[in-house]
């Protein structure tokens, strides 16, 4: 984005160019997902997908250390009429919808545990690198309700049916290295060296083509949902849309000249 909006509970940075940084900002809470907090991650994921301006890579993390998110504010929670849990929840379906539908290739950097929410933002993202001695666990069984910002989705699609309803049915906690065994992580890090690999991969997708990276994303997530023939058609229409571009015409001068090439989105 050319201009970061300001938000109370997201914090931002830029640390590379085309990089940007989200970092869910209410560490005393262990990051803790609040009505202000789903308002601000769907103004985050609507503006990104709108106008997403120079960035090319989103690298979503927590501040603090100890939590990536613990899930919801069950705080704020307590004393809420149906229709007030049923409005806010409303707000928090938006956001998730808006983060899987984001454009933008999107790391998470899972500094920390993520429970619930948490784990159901890990899962929303494009994918996932982890540090060792974080749990992960979607507790909402154990207080009465489920996952219902993606986790019956998202999660039996990423470690099948049989070990999402384990880990659904009965709110367990796993471990960091499960999660990377089950495909939940891509990869697993020392606390320290997390975000510096995170940062390495953001760069080289920030240096790419960025218009083929958003396509090759929606072909890859959308075709995930299709049957495998009609996939591959929406797969060749998301390739045509790319043979016009300077992109591709400064990609193939680029190679012949012997040079890097310089990507400008269009």
């Amino acid at each position: 984005m050319d201009t970061l909006p300001q938000l109370d509970t997201i914090a931002f940075e830029t640390p590379a160019p085309h990089v940007l940084v989200a970092r869910l900002n209410r560490p005393e809470v262990s990051n803790a997902l609040n009505t202000q907090m789903g308002r601000d991650l769907l103004t985050l994921w609507t503006q990104l997908t709108a106008e997403p301006g120079d960035t090319r890579c989103v690298i979503f993390t927590g501040t603090g250390g100890r939590a990536f998110c613990g899930g919801g504010d069950l705080k704020e929670r307590n004393g809420m009429t149906d229709a007030q849990w049923i409005a806010q929840h409303e707000i928090f379906e938006r956001a998730y919808w808006a983060q899987m539908d984001c454009p933008i290739p999107i790391i998470a950097a899972v500094n920390g545990h993520a429970y619930a929410g948490g784990l159901e933002m890990v899962l929303a993202s494009d994918f996932a690198y982890g540090q060792h001695g974080t749990r992960f666990a979607l507790t909402e069984v154990t207080i009465g309700i489920m996952p219902g910002a993606g986790g019956t989705m998202t999660l039996p699609r990423t470690v099948g049916e049989r070990r999402a309803k384990e880990i659904i049915l009965t709110g367990r906690p796993f471990t960091a290295e499960q999660a990377l065994e089950w495909g939940i992580l891509n990869a697993l890090h020392p606390a320290e060296a997390l975000f510096d690999a995170a940062l390495e991969t953001a760069r080289t997708i920030a240096g790419n083509a960025p218009l083929s990276v958003r396509q090759a994303k929606k072909s890859i997530h959308f075709g995930m949902q299709m049957d495998l023939r009609t996939g591959l058609r929406f797969e060749v229409e998301a390739y045509n849309r790319l043979v016009p571009t300077e992109d591709r015409r400064e990609g193939i001068a680029s190679f012949n000249e012997k040079r890097r090439p310089v990507f400008k989105g269009r």
